[in-house]
């Protein structure tokens, strides 16, 4: 029988389902891959926020991640939270010796404002985990918590793609869904620039966004895609992802992972 391609995931676990590991999953399965994981932390959230949050020790995460990688292969891997500087040094050191396209979600604060990641862990980010990037895909939060560039508009986000590329990435995708108007996105190496507009839908369940977009762009790796190729295919998912959301207790709901199935 074929073999799909394989996507590992290193993140969280969000016990409500709509972020982290969950989504990750959900997203590889939606796109064709096998997804496999390897839990950073684990977290009690809901759609309300997130009740409390347990780093696993380095150990366990180095040890998950040698038994997928050393006997079950992978084509992509995609980083989300890593909760602290002695994680992220941890993956960033693993991710060094993968040969796969990596992409790297700076996770920072969950979508409710929760912290995520330990404001030690900064300089690990920039200086270990972005440089071992494909692909980083950081929000206009994240790219100022990065840079310290608050992005107000289009014309920004050139600027936030420059800072973020000085720390190492290959590609940076710099989105732009807090703004105003259409959901715009900006994918660029420094050489060349791809422009990724959406329109943007009135509905408010888009509670594992950026996991989804992530996880869909190292699917497309995975699958031997371009980045531009990977990226592009990876808006077209998340877009109709945010507008079948749904509502789910009494927040913010997920993006719903299996909207084309049930379209």
């Amino acid at each position: 029988m074929p073999i799909p391609p394989r996507v590992l995931t290193v993140a969280g676990s969000d016990s409500g389902g709509g972020a982290g590991i969950q989504a990750d999953l959900k997203t590889m399965l939606a796109l064709g891959v096998h997804g496999m994981s390897v839990v950073t932390a684990v977290t009690a959230q809901n759609s309300r926020g997130v009740q409390g949050a347990w780093e696993l020790p380095a150990e366990a995460v180095r040890a998950q991640y040698r038994s997928v990688v050393d006997d079950i292969g992978v084509q992509a891997v995609k980083t989300g939270m890593l909760a602290s500087e002695e994680l992220v040094r941890t993956v960033a050191e693993l991710l060094a010796g993968t040969a796969a396209p990596v992409v790297v979600d700076p996770v920072g604060i969950s979508k409710h404002g929760d912290a995520l990641l330990a404001a030690s862990a900064l300089d690990a980010v920039r200086t270990k985990l972005l440089p071992a990037a494909t692909v980083a895909t950081p929000n206009l939060d994240e790219v100022a918590w990065l840079t310290g560039l608050r992005v107000v508009s289009e014309a920004g986000m050139r600027r936030a793609a420059d800072a973020v590329l000085a720390y190492g990435p290959r590609w940076a995708l710099i989105k732009g869904g807090h703004l105003e108007g259409d959901a715009l996105d900006l994918l660029t190496d420094g050489a060349e620039e791809h422009w990724l507009r959406a329109p943007r839908h009135d509905n408010r369940h888009t509670h594992g966004t950026g996991c989804t977009l992530a996880s869909a762009i190292a699917s497309g790796l995975a699958k031997g895609h371009t980045v531009p190729e990977a990226v592009a295919a990876a808006k077209d998912y998340v877009t109709g992802a945010i507008a079948a959301g749904f509502p789910l207790g009494d927040g913010i709901g997920p993006v719903d992972h299996a909207w084309r199935w049930r379209s």
